[in-house]
């Protein structure tokens, strides 16, 4: 094993523990130290890799924000409106089934949704948010379809992340949801 994976493995493990901790104990009540402490290291050599736990809590959750621009950039190649469609909201359901810890924590705890949302908003040509908007309603859309865009991305969301669902197989999950989010999108069922 080389130095440099190494290193990679000691992030993902140092990541995978944050977000259990965060999950557990929320973000305020996870500590620099519990999390040194879950990984049986040295405070010092969690500093190694992250100046604090803000740093760790972006690196916690900015895979799955950048894995969601991925999809809409790829959404936005496909040739008609549907395809565009289809290919987000599948994509946008893998993730929130593949990212239910997360998104269970982003549902529940006000720090990461306020971090995440400063991301999706985040001053640039196209954030995230307008983006999501402008795939699955177009460019100038009515007021009812962005509206309809916000119910979708939210709900399924909150229901993907919902401790009472938790027991269900990713396979239902995601079944239930791609159905959910075709309803409120108009989109016909497959």
């Amino acid at each position: 094993m080389t130095a440099g994976t190494a290193a990679h493995d000691t992030r993902s493990r140092l990541l995978d523990a944050a977000l259990k901790l965060f999950s557990k104990h929320g973000l305020e009540g996870t500590s620099m130290q519990m999390i040194a402490d879950a990984l049986g290291v040295t405070k010092a050599a969690l500093y190694y890799h992250f100046k604090s736990k803000d740093e760790i809590i972006e690196a916690v959750a900015l895979p799955a924000l950048q894995e969601m621009e991925q999809i809409l950039d790829a959404a936005r190649t496909k040739r008609s409106r549907g395809a565009q469609i289809d290919h987000a909201l599948s994509g946008f359901v893998d993730l929130i089934v593949r990212e239910r810890t997360l998104i269970r924590l982003f549902n529940s705890d006000p720090g990461l949704r306020r971090l995440v949302n400063q991301t999706l908003q985040a001053p640039r040509d196209e954030n995230l948010n307008t983006k999501m908007k402008t795939v699955f309603a177009g460019a100038d859309p009515s007021l009812a379809d962005a509206i309809a865009v916000h119910v979708m991305s939210a709900g399924l969301a909150m229901a993907g992340g919902a401790p009472e669902f938790a027991a269900i197989d990713d396979d239902t999950l995601r079944q239930h949801l791609l159905d959910l989010g075709r309803r409120l999108l108009g989109r016909p069922r497959r």
